[in-house]
């Protein structure tokens, strides 16, 4: 997985083919001292309902765009992200 310009990112399926996604938001969460990234399909059609996807995410390597990510599993850990989520689009609004 790597960082691209203008805030995009490829992420490979459980295939192994990559697809590729611009971030919404990267955000960190001080209780748990976890860090979440927000992405979209890039190759979205306009008109079309846009699904998020939301992965907890760590540092590795030497690369600043050097990503691990990590599939959210637990409910409280979705509804802190959720509500992240809510209130930085509602900001985003204002």
């Amino acid at each position: 997985m790597a960082l691209e310009k203008e805030e995009r990112i490829v992420i490979p399926d459980e295939n192994g083919e990559e697809h590729l996604f611009e971030v919404l938001f990267t955000f960190d969460v001080e209780q748990t001292e976890q860090s979440y990234i927000a992405v979209i399909p890039a190759e979205q059609k306009e008109g079309d309902e846009v699904e998020v996807f939301a992965f907890r995410y760590e540092e590795k390597g030497n690369e600043e765009d050097d990503l691990a990510l990590y599939q959210i599993e637990s409910d409280d850990e979705w509804e802190m992200v959720e509500e992240m989520l809510n209130t930085l689009t509602d900001e985003d609004l204002t």
